[in-house]
C-alpha cells in the first residue's frame, strides 16, 4: 500500500458537506469502508486523552470538549509530518470479541513514530478512552487487554457542532514572532495555508510547522487586530476570521473566531 494520505481523493462538496474515495490500488467493500488492514493500538490513561497534548500542538484541549479524549496519534502515514493535524477518520473493529461492530470518528492529534505504527501502512495509536468506545457496553477493558487489533476505516468530515474554528497563541509569540495552533476545522480538518493580517498591510503567508502550529517571523513589529485567512487541505475553502486576535493580545491566550468550514 502506498502513503496514506494518497489513497484518498476528493470527489465532492455538497453544501458543505464532501465525500472521498480510496486510490486504485486499495480495495473497499460495499459500504466504502477499507479492508480491516489499519492496526489499532492505545496509550496513555485507560479512560485518557492518551497524552497531554501530542506532537500537533493542541495541548489540553484534547482532553476537553469537543474532542474529549476521542482521540490518536497517527503513524506515518497518517501523522504525514504534521499535515494529518486535525483530520477524522472513522474507525471499527469486528475481529475481536469484545469489539462492538460499531464505528466511532476520531481526530488525529498526536505522532505514533515506532513499532508497528512504523511498521504497518495504517496505524492508529488510540487514545484509552476511544479504544474502549470500540468495544461493547462493559468490555472496554478486556478490549485494551487484547494488545494491537485490526481495524476497518474511512477517512470522516469533522464535525464540531456549536463550535467555531479558535488560534491558541504560542506562549512565545511577540510583536516580531507570531504563531498559534489553529483549533477545531470543520470538515476536512486539515489546511493548505494560513495567511495573517495586520491592522495595517495585507495578507502574509505563515509556516507550517509539522504540527497544527503555523508561525510567522516578520522581521518587524506586527499590531493588532489580526484578520487570519486560512484555506482548507482539499477542496481550498476559504475563511476568513476577521479581527479575531485582538490589538491588545497576549501569548498563551485562545480567541474564538465566529466562523468555520
Amino acid at each position: 500500500m502506498t502513503s496514506f494520505h494518497r489513497c484518498f481523493a476528493l470527489l465532492a462538496l455538497f453544501a458543505g458537506s464532501f465525500k472521498f474515495c480510496y486510490c486504485q490500488n486499495e480495495t473497499k467493500n460495499a459500504s466504502g469502508w477499507a479492508d480491516a488492514d489499519a492496526g489499532a493500538t492505545w496509550y496513555g490513561e485507560p479512560e485518557g486523552a492518551g497524552s497531554t497534548g501530542g506532537a500537533c500542538g493542541y495541548g489540553v484541549a484534547v482532553a476537553n470538549p469537543p474532542l474529549n479524549a476521542m482521540v490518536s496519534a497517527g503513524g506515518p502515514s497518517l501523522f504525514n509530518n504534521g499535515k494529518g493535524c486535525g483530520t477524522c477518520y472513522q474507525i471499527m473493529c469486528t475481529v475481536n470479541p469484545a469489539c462492538s461492530g460499531s464505528p466511532i470518528t476520531v481526530t488525529i492529534t498526536d505522532e505514533c513514530p515506532g513499532g508497528p505504527c512504523a511498521s504497518e501502512p495504517v496505524h492508529f495509536d488510540l487514545s484509552g478512552k476511544a479504544m474502549g468506545a470500540l468495544a461493547k457496553p462493559g468490555q472496554a477493558a478486556q478490549l485494551r487487554s487484547a494488545g494491537p487489533v485490526s481495524v476497518s476505516y474511512r477517512r470522516a468530515a469533522c464535525l464540531y457542532q456549536g463550535t467555531e474554528i479558535a488560534f491558541h497563541v504560542d506562549a512565545g509569540s511577540t510583536p516580531f514572532y507570531v504563531a498559534f495552533v489553529v483549533e477545531y476545522e470543520n470538515g476536512e480538518g486539515d489546511l493548505a495555508s494560513v495567511e495573517i493580517q495586520p491592522a495595517s498591510g495585507g495578507f502574509m503567508p505563515m509556516q507550517e510547522m509539522r504540527s497544527a502550529e503555523w508561525k510567522l517571523n516578520s522581521g518587524g513589529p506586527l499590531s493588532g487586530p489580526f484578520n487570519i485567512r486560512l484555506t482548507s487541505g482539499e477542496s481550498r475553502k476559504v475563511v476568513v476570521a476577521q479581527a479575531v486576535i485582538p490589538a491588545d493580545w497576549k501569548p498563551d491566550q485562545t480567541y474564538r473566531s465566529i466562523v468555520n468550514f
